[in-house]
């Protein structure tokens, strides 16, 4: 688990910062709005437990972490998710162009999220954590709705399908990521009149919270 800080306050409760969770073998988020300056006591009512259900507490810091970047990997993916709902999204803007209640959007990313393919398991999250995904919005237009609940008999089974081709899938994505690290990076090439997207981290004279603005501008002609 980690934190996402420097959000500006949303409205509901004035959060201004968000808790990251992730399980690792099902990939499934979980996205809490937080309090930046909670107490210590605050936290550790959440980690707790942790040794009884068997977590390892691994401090990192942005950009370097210290563990396996399970935590980092899906900050990122939130803070582009939030960068582009809030900066494209239809509901109400402020002043600056973006919507600062961003906590209200946390439980349709999340879902967003656990029904998706991920590429390490090449399953859904909701499918490895409950074995059955959730009914979208989209279910409800079809005429006849799919049985997604299987019966008790085969449930078992089709959940231990599930959850070894996931372990399969996992170990074929870990050594694939060994080997693109282990090779060097080959350094871009451009020529003249290629169109580029630049990386806005260093910008400083953007409008709008630093957090959910847009992470590249572009096109450039270079």
């Amino acid at each position: 688990m980690d934190w996402v800080t420097g959000l500006r306050p949303g409205v509901d409760r004035s959060y201004n910062a968000c808790l990251v969770i992730v399980d690792r073998f099902s990939k499934t988020p979980i996205f809490l709005p937080y309090h930046k300056d909670d107490t210590a006591m605050d936290t550790a009512l959440l980690i707790c437990n942790r040794q009884l259900f068997g977590t390892k507490l691994s401090f990192s810091t942005a950009y370097h972490p210290q563990n396996d970047g399970l935590a980092e990997g899906m900050i990122q993916t939130l803070e582009d998710m939030v960068s582009r709902v809030c900066a494209y999204g239809l509901e109400l803007k402020y002043c600056d162009g973006f919507t600062h209640d961003w906590g209200s959007l946390l439980p349709a990313l999340e879902l967003a999220y656990k029904t998706s393919i991920n590429t390490s398991t090449n399953q859904n999250p909701a499918i490895l954590e409950k074995g059955w995904n959730p009914k979208l919005a989209q279910d409800s237009l079809r005429k006849e709705l799919v049985e997604i609940n299987p019966t008790a008999a085969s449930f078992k089974g089709i959940l231990d399908k599930a959850i070894d081709h996931a372990v399969r899938c996992m170990e074929d994505s870990f050594a694939y990521a060994k080997d693109k690290l282990d090779k060097s990076h080959a350094t871009p090439y451009f020529k003249v009149g290629d169109f580029v997207l630049v990386s806005t981290t260093k910008f400083n004279n953007i409008k709008g919270c630093e957090k959910i603005k847009d992470s590249f501008a572009g096109l450039f002609s270079y």
